[in-house]
């Protein structure tokens, strides 16, 4: 009689004890992963974290007066990161832009760069043939070298002719051959963009 009723409060006190240690993991992970939280950092899962990247679409395209003149073309981010690309586009020395970073010389033309690893051929750099209206954009073509510029050349093939350090954006003087059409008239297309300007 003693000996089973010694048995049963046994057995109740390592259930009891098995809830407790259950109840102290549980615990733990839940200070562990608001602790997690509060620093601004995610909860460790097991995966790594995906690279940044602009996944773009027609509406990332606006009118050119909308965006950052940097000389003759225009620069924009759409991740938060405008200040570092157009601290790129200004230096003398080059640089390697930020991911998100748009460059456009005409309204009919850009390229975006995308994560590392996007297009090591094209510096991670995406091409994009444009049609623009008072409507907006619609994206013609993108890619790399099959996307070809309003003068029949790659796109890609025309800008790897930049300095390595200008990271393939051409200017004068960045190695790139001259367009066959001047800054004036650049300019004038520059200025008749359709698209209204965003708010």
């Amino acid at each position: 009689m003693h000996s089973d009723g010694r048995r049963s409060r046994s057995r109740a006190q390592v259930v009891l004890w098995s809830f407790v240690a259950v109840a102290a993991v549980a615990a733990m992970a839940v200070i562990a992963a608001c602790n997690a939280t509060s620093s601004g950092r995610p909860a460790a899962t097991g995966t790594t974290r995906a690279a940044e990247d602009l996944g773009v679409t027609p509406n990332d395209f606006h009118n050119l007066q909308s965006m950052t003149k940097v000389r003759g073309f225009f620069v924009d981010n759409r991740l938060g990161h405008l200040a570092a690309a157009l601290q790129v586009a200004n230096s003398p020395t080059g640089g390697t832009y930020p991911v998100g970073t748009i460059i456009q010389l005409v309204p009919q033309e850009a390229m975006v760069k995308r994560r590392p690893g996007f297009s090591p051929a094209t510096h991670d750099w995406e091409f994009f043939s444009l049609k623009v209206s008072a409507g907006g954009t619609e994206v013609v073509r993108r890619g790399g070298a099959e996307v070809v510029n309003q003068f029949g050349g790659s796109c890609a093939g025309c800008h790897s002719a930049a300095d390595t350090r200008f990271d393939m954006v051409c200017e004068h003087g960045h190695g790139c051959a001259p367009l066959p059409i001047s800054d004036a008239v650049i300019a004038a297309v520059q200025r008749a963009d359709p698209r209204p300007l965003r708010p």
